[in-house]
Formats: C-alpha cells, sequence, structure tokens
C-alpha cells in the first residue's frame, strides 16, 4: 500500500520523496538494497587488496619539515612507527580564511579525523602538511581543537609527490633507512578520510587483520582483539580479557 503522500511534491518544499509503504514492503526494499552494500563493502575490501599490492617507489631525495621541536626529516614524521600517512592541507598566505583558517575543504577533513590511539596501535602515524609557520599552525591547531601532527614544508615535497597546488594524501613506509612511496589519493578520494578504517584501508600493510587478502607474510591479527579504548593502549599490551571474550562472537561477521 502506499499513500498520496508519498507519489508527488512533500508540502511546501518541493521535494519529491519516496513513496510510504508498508512495513513488510519496507522490509523487502531494505533487503534488496542491503544485498547491493554488501555487493559494495566486497568490491571495496576488494580494491583495498590490490592497494596493498601496489609497486612500492623509493623516495631518495631528502626532505626537511619544520615541526614543534624544530627541523624534521621524512623518515622522523613516522615518530618511529612503519606506516605514514601524509596530508597536504592548504594553510598558508593566500589560501581563502588566512590567516584565521585553512581552507574550508581540509578543515573539514581535519574535523573528521578520528582518534590517532588507533591508527598508532596499527603502527602508522597521520601527519598534516602545510607551508604556514609553525606559530600559525599552533595556534590554528588550539583554536580548532584538532591534534594531530601538523608540519611546515619547507622544500619541494608538496610539488613532488603531486600536492603542490592541490590537496591530497599521499602514504608512504619505512623500512629501516630506507622510504617508499606507495599509494596516492586526490579530490574526492581523500573527501571520505578521517575515519581509522578508510585510512588503514589505503596503507600497504592494510587493517592487518586475519579476514583481509594480503599479501604472504604481512603482519595480521584477528579482528576486534587489538581494538582497544583510545585511553588505554599501551605497546605490547593485549586488549582487556572481556572484551576479547566478548568480541570472539563477532568475528565471524568480517566473513559475511
Amino acid at each position: 500500500m502506499t499513500t498520496s503522500a508519498g507519489n508527488g511534491q512533500n508540502g511546501a518544499t518541493g521535494m519529491h520523496t519516496p513513496p510510504v509503504v508498508s512495513p513488510q514492503e519496507w522490509q523487502a526494499a531494505h533487503e534488496r538494497l542491503l544485498a547491493m552494500e554488501k555487493a559494495h563493502t566486497r568490491a571495496r575490501d576488494a580494491l583495498a587488496a590490490q592497494r596493498r599490492r601496489m609497486p612500492w617507489m623509493a623516495v631518495e631525495k631528502a626532505y626537511v619539515f619544520e615541526g614543534p621541536q624544530g627541523r624534521a626529516s621524512l623518515a622522523e614524521l613516522f615518530e618511529g612507527r612503519s606506516q605514514l600517512i601524509a596530508y597536504r592541507a592548504f594553510f598558508e598566505p593566500g589560501v581563502f580564511g588566512w590567516p584565521e583558517h585553512a581552507c574550508r575543504g581540509c578543515s573539514m577533513v581535519a574535523d573528521q579525523v578520528a582518534h590517532l590511539s588507533h591508527l598508532n596501535a596499527r603502527d602508522t602515524t597521520l601527519a598534516f602538511l602545510s607551508r604556514a609557520p609553525q606559530d600559525d599552525i599552533a595556534r590554528l591547531k588550539q583554536r580548532m581543537g584538532w591534534t594531530m601532527p601538523w608540519y611546515t614544508v619547507l622544500d619541494d615535497f608538496d610539488w613532488d609527490f603531486g600536492v603542490g597546488e592541490w590537496h591530497g594524501t599521499n602514504v608512504f613506509y619505512r623500512d629501516g633507512d630506507r622510504i617508499f612511496r606507495t599509494y596516492f589519493v586526490n579530490s574526492r578520494g581523500d573527501e571520505q578520510m578521517g575515519g581509522t578504517w578508510n585510512y588503514l584501508d589505503i596503507t600497504p600493510l592494510g587493517r592487518q587483520e586475519a579476514w583481509e587478502d594480503s599479501p604472504e607474510g604481512y603482519p595480521q591479527t584477528p579482528p576486534y582483539k587489538w581494538w582497544n579504548w583510545n585511553d588505554a593502549y599501551v605497546a605490547g599490551a593485549a586488549p582487556d580479557r572481556r572484551w576479547v571474550q566478548v568480541s570472539d562472537a563477532g568475528e565471524a561477521s568480517f566473513r559475511k
């Protein structure tokens, strides 16, 4: 059964809304859409698996940045971890909003960044990069409540990695003293960034969970069991035993 309210304009708004149906019809429509959503999820997982097989490019040039503690190399931006996600945000003279604000789009991205402890627990560091001086960056972060590391670009890093005139996200992997570029995304591709899972899905190691399709030998642990409260992560420590017991029942859901 449908009602006339769903067949035409919705009052004064001018919205042409979908039909209003019975609970049974709604459930049937939901199940049809759910099948499409499941296919989309599997396709997204398959795409992430291909990212983990993307060839790497060695970074041969030395780059220098300015951080809160002074000059820093690209290797130091990793903060001792193996993976670095570097977002080029527009905050500099000439950008709309300067000097009170960064670019509105880049600020939207910054506002969506989840608690960094979860990325750090997967051996991953997120850093923002701009050409603004550190004093301006510190002031902006305090005003907006942002906590991610944010460095000043001092050389051609942004131009060399495809973000000289636009925002973009580069991903790097560090193996000892060697650094490799593993992935790059910009435009609408990185507007969805901010969530832990979206960030991990663009890294060379992925979420590092046992259900993922990754090359042989990649680090993987069971899903759920590494997850923790953002104030409870300790290097080498397992989540609370009660959480592990509860999460055993949910692990199978990753296979569906």
